[in-house]
């Protein structure tokens, strides 16, 4: 009974072995089998989809872009003129206020001013009457003239007379030395009268002088007077203003700066490149026009100007160029000294050039084109300007498609399936977005799909209460409320939803 309880043990691991062994070559002959039909079997190539869009040639106008600030050229700084304590200071004359031209700032006490305008006053009515008694003075020097002048001439008869009187022996010699004494004793009085008349008319002339220096210190008396009575020059905003009511200020004290919010213009750098540009071929500055816009928030507020001028000198360690550009102010315009604004300068028209976008180009400006039998190419280009996500090309095979985005797994021998979309071809082949590009905007890749309602709502919603920053959560606001929205972005704001859930 053991022995064959034995044998039917050996017997059963005996079965089992050969079903083991019947499987591994049923295996090892599958194998071979499929291999060798792999072999056989012909190899298929793997074709990638890719977006594409036509070299077409265009006229672009480059824009670049730079930063800057708002200064005024009309800025007054308002002084005392005069010592003195503040009697009377307007409600507006404050930091901020707009005041119209001619209108009352403020008033420092006339007392000494009067006084000193009533003293000038004396002492130009003093100096008219010593004129006066001057005037008065030569009409007497000038009679008494005449009558001596008069009494010499009868003199010098009576001694004709005592010397013809003389020679007939009628006279005698002591009578005719008399009268010569007489007659010169006459003339030395003659002298002294034409010596008085002198005197007098030259009194005439230097009181003349002392009327018109008299007239002058009135004048100037009066200024000082209407100067403690200080207006606004022209039509402005007030800053930096110190002046109250019953402080006393001293001569030449700045009260406040009047600043004139129709004299504003922008300063700006730009590279030595960006400067090159802006020259035309005798090496002038052109009157380039430029957009000026200040950001508030939400809402930007855009202001068109012209270049002017360049700075006259260059800083120490700094590079490129300082430019001066007028602004057309439009009354009550927000714009203020100080605000820090971006400014975008319309280069020279760019003629026969194509506009890519930057992810289609390689730094050194190599392109992928879709050459025969959808294969990729790569062909080289010269770059002419990179303006925000848009890149300008010369030298271009015009006329066949590139790719729009240079992805790491294309390469040159590739092949592709060319795909079309219908918004981004709009987009690219748009001058208008060729002439306007969005710097602070990335440019939407992939494809665009429309949204429903409730969905649209739900994101809206879900962006409205996150905490990003507002100019970036009202640029993708934007984007959520046009028709067709980038799927990219759906796909992120829903991922950030499943990670908040």
């Amino acid at each position: 009974m053991r022995f064959l309880m034995r044998g039917l043990v050996g017997l059963a691991l005996m079965v089992v072995m050969i079903g083991f062994v019947g499987f591994g070559g049923y295996r090892l002959y599958g194998a071979m089998t499929a291999e060798e039909t792999v072999r056989q079997r012909p190899a298929r190539e793997r074709s990638y989809s890719v977006n594409v869009a036509e070299l077409v040639p265009e006229t672009v106008t480059p824009v670049t872009t730079a930063y800057g600030q708002i200064e005024s050229w009309r800025t007054l700084q308002l002084r005392a003129s005069s010592e003195g304590r503040l009697v009377d200071v307007a409600s507006k004359f404050r930091d901020g206020a707009a005041v119209s031209e001619g209108e009352l700032l403020l008033r420092i006490d006339p007392a000494n001013a009067e006084f000193q305008f009533l003293d000038a006053e004396a002492a130009l009515a003093d100096a008219e009457a010593q004129k006066a008694e001057a005037e008065e003075a030569i009409v007497g020097a000038e009679q008494e003239l005449v009558a001596a002048r008069r009494q010499i001439d009868l003199r010098k008869q009576a001694l004709e007379r005592q010397q013809q009187l003389r020679e007939k022996g009628y006279s005698t010699a002591v009578q005719v030395e008399t009268e010569e004494l007489a007659v010169a004793s006459l003339e030395q009085v003659l002298s002294n009268r034409l010596q008085s008349v002198i005197t007098a008319r030259k009194l005439i002339e230097r009181m003349v002088l002392t009327v018109q220096r008299a007239h002058l210190a009135l004048e100037d008396a009066q200024r000082v007077l209407d100067e403690t009575t200080l207006t606004a020059p022209f039509q402005g905003y007030l800053s930096q203003v110190d002046a109250t009511l019953g402080r006393r200020v001293s001569p030449s004290e700045t009260l406040a700066l009047l600043i004139d919010p129709a004299a504003l213009e922008v300063k700006f750098s730009v590279s030595t490149s960006e400067f090159s540009r802006l020259l035309d071929d005798s090496g002038a500055l052109i009157k380039a026009p430029v957009s000026v816009t200040l950001q508030l928030g939400v809402r930007s507020v855009e202001v068109p100007g012209d270049i002017d001028r360049a700075a006259a000198v260059v800083s120490e360690g700094e590079a490129g160029r300082t430019l001066y550009a007028t602004l057309d102010i439009q009354p009550g315009t927000v714009l203020r000294p100080g605000d820090f604004v971006k400014v975008e300068i319309e280069e020279p028209d760019l003629r026969d050039v194509a506009l890519v976008p930057a992810a289609a180009v390689t730094e050194d400006g190599r392109l992928l084109i879709v050459g025969a039998d959808d294969r990729i190419d790569e062909v080289g280009a010269k770059v002419l300007r990179r303006m925000g996500n848009e890149v300008v090309l010369t030298d271009v095979p015009f006329g066949t498609d590139y790719v729009r985005e240079r992805l790491p797994q294309l390469g040159k021998g590739l092949k592709v399936s060319p795909r079309r979309s219908g918004s981004e071809d709009k987009g690219a082949d748009n001058p208008a977005t060729a002439l306007a590009p969005q710097v602070d905007e990335p440019r939407p890749l992939g494809d665009l799909v429309a949204l429903e309602p409730e969905r649209r709502a739900e994101l809206i919603e879900q962006l409205n209460s996150s905490n990003m920053p507002e100019n970036r959560k009202a640029r993708l606001l934007a984007l959520l409320n046009k028709p067709m929205v980038p799927k990219d972005l759906i796909d992120r704001l829903e991922q950030r939803r499943g990670r908040k859930g």
